[in-house]
């Protein structure tokens, strides 16, 4: 199918809030593909459509990062059923591992619109320490006592481990999946990116640094003075929002395909 007529089809059939969130999410595809934190077409950034909280939007399955834009984004319900197919129509499919994690997030937290699930090396590197995230550093103590750690229990494909995944995310924002990788949630696709480009960043750190033997970290008066502070300013959705638009700048100068 021409990809003109796919978008105009898929467009044509949701509402205008769900297009935009449809773009954003796409957008989101496109720079985790640009940041390298993607895993082939595997893991998985999801987002809740508005006026449903039932049904969220995945990525396709077979699809590159790359390759993903409005239209080919998939629409699933909480019991992992394809709602809408998009431009694929009845040739969509989607990772089951992706719905089980996403789905649980979803099904769990109303403030959390936006899903995002990585494999980055760092990201594995770190959820295999013993210690997990280490405050090191600025970046590090944004999480500093208020990260989740949920332990691994094989591949993601059993619904009964949904439960256990939430109680340990409780109502944190970010969470490392122990000896798997990162996830990260959000009131937004802005907000979900920038808690896991911050998580991420932070997990390169602690790599880079422990190629040294002698690690200096601060009190943790001051790690804990520094999340707060951290909390102060990322309560302004202005930040998050400001960075987003300057991303998606980037994306509409340079691939405005995932527009699509």
């Amino acid at each position: 199918m021409d990809g003109n007529i796919a978008q105009s089809d898929v467009k044509a059939r949701v509402s205008a809030a769900e297009w935009a969130l449809r773009e954003d999410l796409a957008a989101c595809y496109r720079l985790v593909y640009r940041y390298g934190w993607d895993d082939g077409i595997f893991t998985h950034n999801s987002v809740r459509v508005p006026g449903n909280d039932h049904h969220f939007l995945l990525n396709p399955y077979g699809f590159m990062f790359r390759e993903i834009n409005a239209s080919s984004l998939v629409k699933v319900d909480i019991d992992g059923s394809i709602v809408d197919g998009g431009s694929l129509g009845a040739d969509a499919d989607i990772i089951a591992a992706g719905f089980v994690i996403h789905s649980a997030v979803h099904m769990s937290r109303t403030d959390a619109r936006c899903v995002m699930h990585t494999h980055t090396t760092a990201g594995m590197a770190v959820s295999a320490q013993a210690d997990g995230l280490l405050p090191l550093a600025q970046t590090s103590l944004r999480f500093y006592n208020r990260l989740a750690y949920h332990d691994f229990e094989g591949i993601a494909t059993d619904l009964d481990e949904r439960q256990r995944l939430v109680a340990d995310l409780g109502t944190r924002k970010a969470m490392v999946l122990r000896n798997h990788g990162l996830l990260t949630v959000g009131g937004s696709i802005a907000e979900a990116f920038q808690e896991m480009r911050y998580l991420q960043n932070a997990c390169e750190l602690q790599l880079a640094a422990q190629v040294c033997d002698n690690l200096s970290m601060p009190s943790e008066e001051v790690c804990e003075k520094t999340a707060k502070q951290f909390e102060k300013n990322g309560a302004n959705q202005r930040a998050n929002d400001t960075a987003w638009a300057a991303m998606k700048r980037m994306l509409d100068d340079e691939e405005p395909s995932y527009k699509h």
